[in-house]
């Protein structure tokens, strides 16, 4: 959560969040980040649409949802 909020607006591939987060190429399935993603807009409740998926691109959280901050 903290590398979208430091970066609102951006987009990251699901490749790039593993590589930023982890700190290395990850060998597995890239997949697993949908899982966490979908996790994290759990945790964070109505906050959680602010986490967007782009078809084919990835994610990006967007830090003024529907007009407000």
């Amino acid at each position: 959560m903290s590398l979208f909020m430091a970066n609102p607006g951006q987009i990251f591939s699901r490749e790039q969040l593993l590589n930023r987060i982890l700190g290395y190429d990850f060998e597995g399935n890239t997949r697993t980040v949908d899982t966490h993603i979908r996790t994290l807009r759990q945790k964070l409740g109505s906050e959680g649409k602010r986490i967007v998926t782009l078809i084919s691109s990835g994610y990006k959280f967007e830090a003024s949802h529907g007009g407000r901050v």
